[in-house]
């Protein structure tokens, strides 16, 4: 079987991999570019393994970066782009289930292959599209299969990050993870403590955003997974009710966590620091998650607090918790809010001041009032309306 290699990327690649052949080595295209085009999806980075060794491939090539070279990985720039190509390679124990004690590189191609997680990604192709298929990955593609490559015990104890790349894969994918797989999934859990929170966040945010989150999560949940990610062991059963929602593909990462976060019932930034995630979530994910526990009959002021971002995603994960939920409805109520921020009250302090009104809390106070009724359309949003009532309000005159 040949691959095409017509698109961009892979064909503007070929002439490194060319140029590596006729110095007397072998260079191929490996990896998640490979399955993905075979698949027929979007691919991103191109990765290229070859027979040549660090040095050898500095020799034959002028302008080079040291990008991970102790791993064996050189930067080819070539016509202002970047190209990784690294040596093919075997690895020593893994003391810390996460990275080898030390690498060798080698000159085979079977040896670096038989080193990867899943037959899917243990494919290579030549440069003429030439696939090199050694463990059957070709046909786990075609079923749709997710295998480690050899002993699966073994590929975990390796990297146990593995085990959450294949519910990640599971779900993005849409992918079944096949029985002795799972099975040592199931078996090598506990070592997903080994691993540090942000890589095994990387893989949950992927799969909380797949087009098979329900199988992804079941996995998650079945083989214990869970038990041994940040503050989820003790949440089996809001985990379970999560996995069984309709497996609508989520718009945003946001949607993921805050279904998650309001089924379990727990703060948004307790579990989110927890995971180590960034804080612009945290505080879209809060906004949401306290708008969600008024729906679906939010007021006024509810949907002016939370804003837009939020109103989105609260919206979409409320037409998952309830099927039947008017979108459009709840669009167009926090459309039709007399203002949408602060910044478009008509009334600001400085308007109170050239009033005769003294700064202080009564200001404060009266403003917020003011900016309530507003935004209930008990008021226009006019200054000349606005200013007399917010001065009768403030007691404390200049």
């Amino acid at each position: 079987m040949r691959l095409d290699l017509t698109q961009p990327d892979f064909k503007a690649a070929i002439p490194i991999l060319k140029k590596i052949e006729a110095a007397g080595y072998e260079a191929y295209f490996v990896g998640g570019s490979v399955r993905d085009a075979i698949l027929g999806l979007p691919i991103h980075d191109v990765d290229i393994a070859s027979s040549a060794y660090p040095a050898e491939i500095k020799r034959i090539f002028k302008r080079t970066a040291d990008t991970g070279i102790e791993h064996g990985t050189v930067m080819v720039l070539d016509h202002g782009t970047g190209y990784e190509v690294t040596t093919f390679r075997t690895e020593s124990r893994y003391q810390d289930f996460r990275r080898p004690d030390h690498v060798t590189f080698v000159r085979s191609l079977a040896e670096d292959l038989k080193r990867r997680d899943f037959t899917i990604n243990a494919l290579a192709v030549r440069h003429d599209g030439t696939i090199i298929d050694l463990f059957d990955g070709l046909k786990d593609l075609q079923h749709h299969q997710l295998r480690a490559v050899g002993n699966p015990h073994e590929r975990f104890h390796e990297d146990a990050l593995r085990m959450m790349r294949a519910v990640r894969f599971e779900s993005q994918l849409r992918f079944g993870i096949e029985p002795a797989t799972k099975a040592a999934i199931a078996d090598n859990a506990k070592l997903l403590v080994h691993i540090s929170v942000e890589r095994v966040a990387a893989e949950f945010n992927r799969l909380l955003t797949g087009i098979d989150r329900r199988a992804g999560l079941q996995d998650f949940i079945e083989t214990r997974l869970f038990a041994y990610a940040p503050k989820m062991a003790a949440h089996e059963t809001a985990l379970t009710q999560f996995s069984q929602l309709p497996d609508t593909q989520l718009t945003s990462l946001a949607s993921g966590w805050a279904a998650l976060i309001f089924l379990l019932r727990t703060q948004p930034l307790v579990m989110l620091k927890a995971w180590k995630q960034s804080n612009e979530l945290i505080t879209l994910v809060t906004q949401t998650v306290k708008l969600l526990q008024v729906m679906p009959n939010p007021t006024a002021w509810d949907l002016y607090q939370a804003g837009e971002a939020a109103v989105t995603t609260a919206s979409e994960v409320q037409k998952l918790l309830t099927p039947d939920f008017d979108q459009q409805q709840l669009a167009e109520a926090y459309a039709a809010l007399p203002i949408h921020s602060k910044k478009e009250l008509a009334l600001t302090g400085a308007d109170l001041i050239k009033a005769g009104v003294r700064p202080g809390p009564a200001m404060g106070k009266a403003l917020n009032q003011i900016e309530q009724r507003v935004v209930a359309g008990a008021l226009p949003n006019e200054l000349k309306k606005l200013l007399p009532i917010a001065t009768e309000m403030s007691q404390d005159r200049l």
